[in-house]
């Protein structure tokens, strides 16, 4: 699909693809190495979310705006990628030439949003769970038990059952694994 896209956008007179990379963890260094006005980023990437990326990007390269292009049209990711400094977010099922127009459009200082996916962020409201439950949870994804979530997160298993109850509690779920889903599906993780 980059490759694909990469290829597509190439063909516009205006718009020049200096880089692709294939992990998250290697997105920072293209840029800092290319130096692009815009880079375009999906969210689940290996090594490093295209999220974390955006965030790091807003800090180690300001002028590169970050376009965030995914098939996760999630109201949590839209809020949570505006968050880390993003300056547009589309989901992957439009039309090319809608992409290239949102890359010139981000260029000249535009934030654009797919519009569906702007409606349902603004009725979902903020993520409910701190950062703290977030964690816990995240920590949880392999089944590890609360003794071993306690211990990676350097955190007590009183606390770290506490702060499952509450996630718990905040996503209407029954236990931990049905709460790390919902999380995961609104994009709260």
């Amino acid at each position: 699909m980059r490759g694909a896209l990469a290829l597509l956008l190439g063909m516009e007179a205006d718009i020049e693809v200096v880089a692709q990379v294939s992990a998250g963890d290697a997105i920072v260094d293209a840029v800092l190495t290319h130096r692009p006005d815009v880079a375009l980023l999906d969210i689940e990437l290996p090594g490093m979310s295209g999220l974390d990326a955006a965030a790091e990007l807003r800090g180690q390269a300001p002028d590169c705006r970050v376009l965030i292009l995914t098939t996760f049209g999630r109201p949590g990711y839209l809020r949570r990628a505006m968050e880390a400094g993003a300056a547009g977010f589309l989901v992957k099922d439009g039309p090319v030439e809608e992409l290239a127009e949102a890359v010139r459009r981000v260029l000249t200082g535009e934030t654009v949003i797919d519009p569906a996916l702007a409606a349902a962020a603004l009725s979902a409201g903020p993520n409910p769970l701190t950062a703290r439950e977030c964690d816990v949870l995240k920590a949880s994804v392999d089944g590890a038990t609360v003794a071993d979530i306690a211990d990676r997160l350097h955190l007590s298993e009183s606390t770290v059952r506490n702060y499952l109850s509450s996630a718990i509690g905040k996503t209407g779920t029954r236990n931990r694994m049905e709460a790390m889903r919902e999380a995961r599906q609104q994009g709260w993780l």
